[in-house]
């Protein structure tokens, strides 16, 4: 009897360790307008990142890893899909995820994963600052698979106003800090019921307007104003990721724990000392200095830790989670433009099997390992060539010097580009064709379930300018109207 226990036993505890290490807890990380070269471990001259550092030197730190697209919406969209944005029908800021679309969260709460979404979202079809997420939002999170949620609906900063699953709150302080705090409650309180957990972090740093606490911008004095705030807020966000990383510690949870950190666009223009570490281009292009941001994946124990020059990319997140606790193929939807990055966890891959491709507002690019083309218009069908290992700025176009391989690449982009086109119209869907049809993007203080709030909310420093112009354009409106009459 006591053989057959201790055999029981063995089982049990076998089983149980299977089960961790298939399914283990997963925490996606993002700033909101991050460029490549704002970090420590990249030399910045400027900003010290010691969390960021110890995560990169802790984990798998990717010297190519790039945004889902050159702003903030389409990126979040290609996290949750694993599909290039504008199939999804998200072609740029404040667009709508459509609800045709399978997303991560959904697969993972079918699985038993309680999940979680803090901070910005930006998904559902809504323009302007972050405003706290109406319960009646038929886009919040929730429908999108996250059990838990306290999120704005864009880009939010100190002292901000929130949604917990619809009830609006206010917070006091930094904004990272905010957000870390709250998805720590949310894995202190879930860690313990046995059950995975996916979180997903999208902070709103460094995103304009800059805002940093007092405390935190001393520190870039010497900077304008502007610089000076920016920097602050990143050197906040930096605290919270230690603040998280700890909090993992503390509950015995970071070997179990799959913690990614990436931004969801290349780094903005006018701030100095620049954001893109010398590449070309930044937010809103497809050019590296657009698309290209830092990216690292923390696992201990799993995950060896090293640099690699694999080209890799948000569209990779779903494929690799599907590959790590082993869902079924039929959660994500097809065409999937990512990969699973789990056979790099252990060791380098000679190169990527399948291109990455970029795709906003009439522009293109395509990313064959080092072999980067890039449609400046696609209309125009005008190109440029760029071998990414001899040539990191983009300087010298290969377009003409080198024909044979310019017209394998432009193929290559044309029928990708076509593809993409295809699932935009539909194509994807069992119906064949988007249902419903894709919202306009709004300004979220121009619907009618808003209207009650601003009254009050105009007096606040982050929705003032938005709120008033709104009113000042609906007066001339109503004279304009007035006048004709």
């Amino acid at each position: 009897m006591k053989r057959f226990l201790l055999l029981a036993s063995l089982i049990a505890l076998i089983t149980q360790s299977v089960s961790a290490t298939s399914k283990p807890n997963i925490i996606f990380v993002m700033a909101d307008d991050m460029g490549w070269g704002q970090t420590g471990y990249r030399n910045h001259p400027v900003l010290k990142t010691p969390n960021l550092d110890a995560m990169a030197a802790n984990g798998l730190r990717f010297e190519r890893f790039y945004a889902g697209g050159p702003v903030c919406s389409p990126t979040r969209a290609s996290v949750l899909t694993g599909r290039t944005h504008d199939r999804t029908g998200v072609l740029s800021h404040g667009y709508a995820l459509r609800h045709q679309e399978k997303t991560l969260p959904q697969a993972l709460h079918d699985t038993g994963y309680t999940t979680g979404h803090f901070g910005k979202w930006h998904l559902n079809g809504h323009k302007g600052p972050g405003a706290p997420i109406l319960s009646e939002d038929t886009r919040n999170p929730g429908t999108f698979g996250f059990d838990e949620w306290v999120s704005v609906s864009n880009f939010y900063d100190v002292n901000p106003l929130m949604s917990r699953q619809g009830k609006i709150e206010e917070f006091k302080g930094d904004s990272s800090d905010i957000v870390v705090a709250e998805a720590s409650k949310f894995l202190e309180k879930n860690c313990r019921d046995g059950k995975p957990l996916f979180a997903i972090i999208w902070y709103g740093t460094p995103h304009s307007p800059f805002k940093a606490l007092e405390e935190d911008k001393a520190a870039f004095a010497s900077l304008n104003d502007s610089s000076a705030n920016h920097y602050g807020e990143l050197a906040a966000m930096d605290r919270s990721i230690g603040a998280l990383r700890k909090k993992l510690r503390d509950l015995k949870i970071e070997k179990d724990t799959m913690l990614v950190f990436c931004s969801d666009n290349g780094g903005l223009p006018g701030i100095i000392p620049e954001t893109v570490g010398g590449l070309r281009g930044n937010k809103g292009a497809v050019y590296e200095g657009g698309i290209r941001v830092p990216g690292i994946i923390e696992w201990p124990g799993t995950i060896k830790p090293r640099i690699t020059q694999f080209p890799a990319c948000v569209v990779d997140f779903f494929p690799t989670v599907a590959d790590v606790v082993g869902l079924a193929k039929s959660t994500m939807l097809k065409p999937i433009d990512g990969i699973s990055l789990k056979p790099l966890f252990n060791k380098e891959l000679a190169s990527r099997p399948q291109p990455l491709g970029f795709h906003y507002q009439g522009k293109a690019a395509l990313i064959d390992n080092n072999i980067k083309i890039i449609a400046t218009s696609i209309q125009k069908e005008t190109y440029e060539l760029y071998d990414l290992e001899k040539d990191t700025k983009e300087a010298k176009d290969l377009s003409s010097t080198q024909p044979e391989l310019f017209a394998k690449m432009k193929e290559k982009l044309t029928a990708w580009n076509a593809s993409v086109d295809a699932s935009f119209a539909g194509k994807d869907y069992p119906e064949g064709k988007v249902s419903p049809p894709d919202p306009e993007p709004v300004f979220w203080f121009e619907t009618p379930a808003y209207q009650p709030y601003l009254a009050t909310w105009k007096e606040r420093w982050e929705y003032r300018s938005y709120i008033d112009r709104q009113e000042k354009a609906g007066k001339n409106k109503k004279k304009k109207k007035g006048a004709d009459e």
